[in-house]
């Protein structure tokens, strides 16, 4: 136990030593360079003062100059650029930019005084200065002032030159500095890690090479012996895990090998076609169904599925699946040339996961569903067709039965005033099935198209309450609009649109009890606007979610129309972009929710 304590004493000192040298050489190169910069960016700023105010004195003379050698005199900008001139020397004495510079701009003002009284001497009294070009007074004193200028400018340049060849040697010695610092940084750090290295190097070395041999399940292994008392407990143990795993693989070899042999009879038993794919997508295992879908009659282990069918988007499924996540929606199926026709193959890939949550492999299923899919075509053709047949005369009875009822006259609170409105009210039914069944084959069939322009949801939204009031009212139910502002404006088929939300909320308001409310909620989520439809009704069983957006299918206690209403909605959401689902738990309410791209 001393021994232990004592090692792991003299690892803590030894790093706790190099951490402790490397950091105090990291904070004074800090500091230096932080010193450094601030004196930098001083001598910057003060050089770059003194230069601009160098400049604008240069160019007030100059603006001066040529008043004063003008023939016509001009008193108020004469007076304007010596103002301007002079506050610019009280800038510059106000600087700080050292007693030199001061004593420099003091000269300066002597100099400019001389120049304005030579100015003075050369004009008649009372009159302004002007015409002075050819007055040599004025322009020796002009001259003498022009030079100092440039004179103390030329001093500017050379104390900054100065000063930068100040900091480059501060900053050669700070980089010897920290060399220094660097070099004992590196000393501790090779008599560190040889230490290190000559204890534990040659014992653990050996525990790696013993390692590898037991992964390549040769248990026969030289373990190291070791005086350090940490590395010694530790290759015992090691033998006794060595020694645990010979016995393990020994006892359960035949019982892996008989259950291995089961489970792919399962496998081949199975009806549907299998394949199973490791981390790389390579085919691991394909059964006998697989391989007669895929027309393929020698064997395919070992190779990549992608090639296997490269006019599909198997791959990019396929990388998604492998990466842990589900596919949001079915994919589309393959089309596979065998026996001199053509197959229709359903398939889906599931990830095969550990329990740590990485994602090992994926299972890919295969169905056969060629008669199912051309019984789905001719259904919807068939759909389309009469459709189209009995839209026509239902809508020429709709319309006679209107005029009759204008035209007729009935006794009032009589048998005959209640057959009449359920009549029409069948046959408005009946007209509504029609155009329901005519727009879900168009969206079916690929003949549906959007017409897009600009739209504001949120405004279609807030005309549900008033177009529902009536049938609200009669259930008994409060219809609340919730928008949460702001919502951008996106390129909609505001007829689909308004279409789709009549549908949700005219489900909701079905399936509400009196007394509940359904609420109607639009909000943006990143670049997607998310439109919700709550109600508190009966909700929905678990088992019956996954089939209440196919055509056809009713769910729930309460019956209206022929199902079509959830398999339309879900067309419009799909051919602008987005993706309708549900939320529901039985007793607790229904949310439906689609997203649309921003």
């Amino acid at each position: 136990m001393k021994l232990s304590m004592k090692l792991r004493t003299r690892l803590f000192l030894s790093i706790s030593a190099l951490i402790t040298v490397a950091l105090l050489g990291l904070l004074l190169g800090l500091f230096s360079v932080t010193q450094m910069a601030r004196s930098q960016s001083d001598l910057i700023q003060r050089g770059f003062d003194a230069v601009q105010i160098g400049q604008k004195l240069r160019q007030h003379l100059g603006d001066e100059l040529i008043v004063l050698i003008d023939k016509e005199p001009d008193p108020q900008r004469l007076q304007t650029i010596r103002q301007s001139f002079r506050a610019t020397f009280e800038e510059g004495i106000n600087a700080n930019l050292g007693a030199d510079y001061i004593r420099a701009m003091e000269r300066a003002a002597t100099l400019y005084d001389e120049m304005e009284k030579a100015a003075s001497n050369g004009t008649p009294p009372g009159e302004t200065p002007h015409g002075l070009g050819t007055y040599k007074p004025f322009t020796d004193a002009f001259q003498r002032l022009r030079d100092h200028l440039l004179e103390q400018q030329d001093q500017v340049v050379e104390w900054v030159i100065a000063a930068e060849s100040k900091a480059g040697e501060r900053s050669q010695l700070i980089a010897g500095l920290l060399v220094l610092i660097g070099l004992a940084v590196l000393a501790i750090g090779v008599l560190t890690a040889h230490g290190i290295a000559r204890r534990f190097g040659a014992p653990i070395d050996m525990l790696a090479r013993a390692a590898d041999q037991i992964g390549r399940g040769r248990y026969d292994v030289v373990l190291p012996v070791s005086p350090v008392l940490e590395l010694a407990v530790l290759s015992r143990r090691f033998g006794l895990m060595t020694e645990a795993l010979r016995e393990y693989h020994s006892s359960n070899l035949n019982q892996l090998l008989s259950s291995e042999g089961r489970l792919k009879a399962v496998l081949d038993s199975i009806d549907d076609g299998l394949i199973i794919l490791d981390a790389e997508g390579n085919i691991e295992h394909a059964n006998p169904v697989a391989l007669r879908q895929l027309s393929r009659h020698t064997d395919i282990q070992g190779q990549p599925i992608g090639p296997l069918l490269p006019e599909h988007s198997v791959d990019e499924a396929l990388r998604q699946v492998l990466a842990g996540e589900l596919l949001q929606e079915p994919p589309a199926d393959l089309q596979i040339e065998r026996d001199g026709e053509t197959r229709v193959l359903a398939w889906a890939l599931t990830p095969v996961q550990v329990s740590e949550g990485g994602s090992v492999g994926a299972v890919m299923v295969l169905r056969d569903v060629t008669k199912q899919r051309a019984f789905e075509r001719v259904r919807s053709e068939f759909i389309l067709r009469a459709s189209h047949e009995l839209r026509t005369p239902i809508t020429g009875m709709h319309m006679a039965f209107s005029l009759l009822r204008e035209r007729i006259t009935l006794p009032s609170g009589g048998r005959e005033q209640e057959l009449i409105r359920t009549v029409d009210e069948e046959m408005h039914r009946l007209v509504q099935l029609i155009d329901d069944l005519l727009n879900f084959s168009r969206y079916q069939n690929g003949v549906q198209t959007l017409q897009r322009r600009p739209c504001d949801l949120g405004e279609l939204v807030q005309q549900m309450p008033q177009r529902f009031a009536e049938k609200a009212g009669e259930r008994e139910v409060t219809l609340v609009c919730d928008i949460h502002e702001p919502l951008p404006h996106l390129n909609l088929d505001s007829a689909q649109l308004e279409r789709l939300l009549a549908n949700l909320t005219d489900n909701a308001l079905r399936y509400s009890n009196p007394g509940d409310t359904v609420r109607l909620q639009v909000r943006r989520h990143d670049e997607q606007v998310m439109v919700s439809v709550q109600d508190q009704g009966e909700g929905i069983p678990f088992e019956q979610q996954a089939r209440i957006f196919e055509p056809f299918v009713q769910v729930g206690r309460r019956k209206g129309g022929v199902g079509l209403g959830l398999a339309l909605a879900r067309e419009i959401v799909q051919l602008h972009g987005g993706r309708l689902s549900v939320h529901s738990r039985p007793g607790e309410g229904t949310t439906f929710y689609f997203s649309l791209p921003v």
